[in-house]
């Protein structure tokens, strides 16, 4: 255990070298900028922050264009921050440009991490080729029921006919003849409807 615990990774000691160099800069940068005492501190936090919301998403593997847009926005910001600092920008005199840019901050660093932490993944699109299973299972209704049993028992010549049940047979018609083109038989309607067949076929001559 100890043995495993001396065991330090090289790649966490220059991460942890890399953040405070980082965390120093924009320190330094926001404080130049005019965001002196506690302000000037909490630069760094949003900074490094928005790095880690915008790593999370791009390890997620969801939206990954938005997580590697606010994951070079952070990183620039740093980069820049550290660029500045090291001589090639006057701190005792920064440019009104970049106080700008400083101020502005922490409303893109609240909307970069708004944006990664609650926004829902919409891929969800998957659902949308169970459609086309509904469609097929349509029109796989009139083959079920055997129609060869129910054609010899034509008895009772003249059934009563709802009215409300010719209109509902109308619909159903209408909808066959729009996906089929062909008018619908008296088999398929009374599948379709679940009558017997003599009052399936009163129907039909009514359509």
């Amino acid at each position: 255990m100890r043995a495993h615990l001396a065991r330090v990774d090289a790649v966490l000691v220059q991460a942890v070298i890399a953040a405070a160099l980082s965390f120093a800069h924009l320190h330094d940068l926001a404080s130049a900028a005019g965001q002196d005492g506690w302000k000037a501190w909490a630069y760094p936090v949003s900074v490094d922050l928005l790095l880690v919301a915008a790593w999370k998403r791009l390890r997620s593997g969801s939206s990954k264009a938005a997580g590697w847009c606010w994951f070079v926005v952070a990183l620039a910001a740093s980069l820049g921050a550290n660029v500045a600092t090291a001589g090639l920008l006057d701190l005792a005199d920064v440019p009104d440009w970049l106080r700008i840019l400083v101020a502005g901050w922490p409303a893109v660093a609240f909307l970069g991490g708004t944006l990664l932490a609650h926004t829902a993944p919409a891929p969800e699109v998957t659902s949308a080729p169970a459609q086309p299973a509904e469609v097929v299972s349509v029109s796989a209704e009139p083959e079920t029921g055997p129609p060869a049993d129910s054609e010899p028992e034509p008895k009772q010549p003249a059934p009563h006919v709802p009215a409300a049940l010719v209109n509902h047979a109308r619909k159903l018609a209408d909808d066959h003849h729009a996906r089929t083109g062909s008018p619908i038989d008296p088999n398929t309607l009374r599948a379709r409807l679940s009558v017997p067949a003599p009052l399936a076929d009163a129907i039909a001559s009514r359509l």
